[in-house]
């Protein structure tokens, strides 16, 4: 195969090998963001169920303050099965094909030993099992208003995983205590 080919692949593969690496980096990305939420229900109402979902998702109580209607909550975040092997599977095709350009760029005798590279993969899956078993706090602020003679209503301002945010939001909107959602 001519040089400039086996060259300008292998560019190719070194940059798309660094945007794996990315990918695999972000993976473990700490993903905080704020939400408030309007809900049809009185403060205390919606103190009670925020309290036992949190409960449900294996989350406790660790701060509170009254004063700002506010709560905090912690939990531990577990690593998905899937992403793990998910990561590492990406890894191993993407050291398969740096190996292989390899192998065609210096085809030497005793190069195939370059085919052992993809026995690192297992890595990737191993830095996310790492990095994402981690503790995760949420914190609740409901503060109460009125929105017409007989309307109660309370806005939840939530900080938090994004994901976790977004369960949160299902759950209101299947309770069908979400009144109109701004994110």
């Amino acid at each position: 195969m001519q040089t400039s080919v086996l060259s300008s692949t292998f560019f190719l593969t070194l940059l798309l090998g660094v945007g794996l690496f990315f990918f695999i980096k972000a993976s473990i990305k700490d993903r905080t963001q704020q939400m408030q939420l309007t809900c049809k229900q009185s403060q205390e109402a919606l103190w009670e169920d925020l309290k036992s979902y949190f409960q449900q998702r294996a989350y406790y109580a660790i701060a509170t303050d009254p004063k700002q209607n506010q709560i905090t909550f912690e939990g531990q975040v577990r690593p998905s099965w899937f992403l793990a092997i998910f990561l590492s599977t990406l890894a191993a095709v993407g050291l398969l094909c740096l190996a292989l350009v390899l192998a065609l760029l210096f085809s030497a005798p005793g190069a195939s030993f370059i085919y052992a590279l993809v026995l690192l993969s297992p890595l990737a899956g191993v830095f996310y099992w790492r990095g994402a078993s981690r503790t995760e706090q949420v914190k609740i602020q409901v503060q109460p208003h009125t929105a017409g003679e007989t309307d109660l209503q309370s806005t939840v301002t939530a900080i938090g995983h994004r994901d976790e945010l977004a369960t949160l939001k299902q759950t209101l909107q299947k309770q069908g205590s979400l009144k109109a959602a701004n994110s």
